[in-house]
């Protein structure tokens, strides 16, 4: 539109479809292996009480890393509402509740940190936010301590973006809505959340129970009384 000039050549250009490419299934981590790494850090560190406090928030939020790593103690809502201000991409903000048990962690790690309202959550050891790099090396942390008590770990790539995608596909198995799951993860249009229902075998398999079989059922053979007469004189 800038371009009149341009704009027949312009139009041939955006005329062309797009290449066809292999779209892998997401991966996504059960609800027990995720249990194993939330309890895999050490608690009675200050490292070790961050890092359960991130990893409980990524889980609960299914925020981005630059979101949980751009969060301020004033995001931390912990009064009237018990939820967290995320500042997503392209300006885009929502406000996601809490658990009981995230909001408690957060309550008492805040007492541990820089009360100033723009502190961050989760600083690093001189009180900068921790870096994208840092996140994912306190998560690899955790998975290797989670493997020996959760053997199915071991040799699964773990990222913060599978902790992302392990939320959403938690939240459509207990029958949250799309819509509702698309609102919560930050996404730019619903239609980018249908990748999630293609990687949950759980609601797969609901749909399979809801359906019959349209095989015919196996059946016993039973010889009729001509051939047991027979195989008796034998």
């Amino acid at each position: 539109m800038r371009d009149p000039a341009s704009l027949a050549i312009t139009a041939r250009m955006l005329a062309i479809s797009a290449k066809r490419f292999d779209r892998p299934v997401l991966g996504y981590l059960t609800r027990e292996e995720i249990a194993a790494i939330l309890a895999a850090p050490d608690r009675r560190t200050w490292s070790g009480q961050r890092d359960a406090v991130l990893l409980a928030t990524a889980y609960n939020t299914g925020g981005r890393v630059s979101e949980l790593t751009g969060l301020r103690v004033r995001d931390v809502l912990l009064e009237r509402q018990i939820a967290l201000h995320l500042h997503g991409k392209g300006r885009k903000e929502r406000v996601i509740p809490l658990w009981t048990n995230t909001a408690t962690e957060l309550r008492a790690w805040l007492d541990r940190i820089n009360p100033a309202p723009e502190a961050p959550v989760f600083p690093n050891r001189s009180g900068a936010p921790l870096t994208r790099s840092g996140v994912r090396d306190r998560l690899n942390r955790a998975v290797a301590t989670a493997e020996q008590q959760c053997p199915s770990l071991r040799g699964q790539h773990v990222s913060p973006h599978t902790v992302r995608h392990s939320t959403a596909v938690h939240l459509l198995e207990s029958g949250t809505d799309l819509a509702v799951i698309a609102l919560w993860l930050g996404h730019s249009s619903p239609a980018v959340t249908h990748h999630y229902l293609e990687a949950s075998m759980a609601a797969k398999e609901a749909v399979l129970r809801r359906l019959t079989d349209p095989s015919p059922l196996s059946t016993r053979y039973r010889p009729g009384d001509q051939l047991l007469s027979f195989l008796q004189h034998l």
